[in-house]
């Protein structure tokens, strides 16, 4: 599986991830005051659908390109608005040519008094978003190690906002960093609200995963599980999982209507299922 997210961008998991972040971005504008956005690890913030790289394994064909031409109940169809009307305006010709990543979904969601942090390591993905936020005076994009921000960049001065953290798990480990550095995180800030992506390949790791999140004694774990198929025999990516610490009242609810609509239109083969479960309360 080759990591570089041209290769996945716009895919289920990317879907999946992107609705979540659009549904948490809705209940933070809620309030007047301002937040922050802080990408840890913020890729080139535009795709482009028909490059090599994404016409070399098509995925989005199987995530966006499915979702595009589906129809919805008007209650799922409200809560997938702020997302789809993202990816839409990235194309005005009509079709899907480019996709946005998560720093650019979130910039076109911020209000006027709201701040995106985007952070990537490599320079050239660096180069490229500050290409796309040049001038913008609500994005600072910084080249630093998205772990080294989980300490260096937090508690951000709005004192409300969200961190995503969506590693590449280009090497060994990403679980036990993904544990290590939210509790870092939230020992700087615990009222942030976090949303940490993981893939469902490994199963084994996922298991130690959420018993070392269960052990943290991090309060209001919500964890999404996606699948599309059903365990195969040889790595491959299943599904995808969410994990949001301190998820708004109102997200339970709305995921309980978005996960069967969006398991429709994506799942790919049987049995393959979604859940939603609480690994710890208040």
């Amino acid at each position: 599986m080759n990591y570089r997210h041209a290769y996945h961008a716009g895919n289920f998991a990317d879907v999946v991830k992107h609705v979540v972040l659009t549904r948490l971005l809705d209940y933070l504008k809620q309030k007047d005051k301002a937040f922050r956005v802080i990408d840890t690890h913020a890729g080139i913030g535009r795709y482009d659908l028909s490059s090599l790289e994404a016409q070399k394994t098509g995925e989005w064909q199987g995530g966006i390109g499915r979702l595009i031409d589906a129809s919805f109940a008007a209650p799922v169809a409200a809560l997938l608005a702020p997302y789809l009307e993202t990816v839409l305006s990235l194309n005005p010709e009509g079709g899907i040519q480019k996709y946005p990543g998560s720093p650019l979904i979130a910039r076109q969601l911020l209000r006027k008094q709201d701040r995106l942090s985007a952070i990537e390591l490599h320079p050239k993905d660096v180069a490229k978003l500050r290409t796309l936020f040049a001038g913008d005076f609500q994005t600072r994009v910084i080249e630093l190690d998205g772990w080294l921000a989980l300490g260096a960049h937090l508690p951000p001065k709005e004192k409300r906002g969200l961190v995503l953290i969506d590693p590449p798990f280009e090497e060994a480990g990403e679980f036990e960093r993904l544990v290590d550095g939210l509790i870092r995180a939230h020992k700087r800030w615990p009222g942030g609200i976090y949303a940490l992506w993981y893939p469902i390949k490994d199963r084994k790791s996922i298991i130690a995963f959420r018993k070392a999140l269960k052990q943290s004694g991090i309060p209001k774990l919500l964890d999404i599980e996606f699948e599309i198929r059903p365990a195969s025999s040889q790595p491959s990516l299943d599904g995808s999982g969410l994990l949001v610490v301190n998820p708004p009242f109102t997200l339970e609810g709305e995921l309980r209507a978005l996960l069967p609509a969006l398991h429709r239109v994506l799942a790919v083969e049987k049995p393959a299922h979604w859940s939603l479960e609480w690994l710890a309360g208040e």
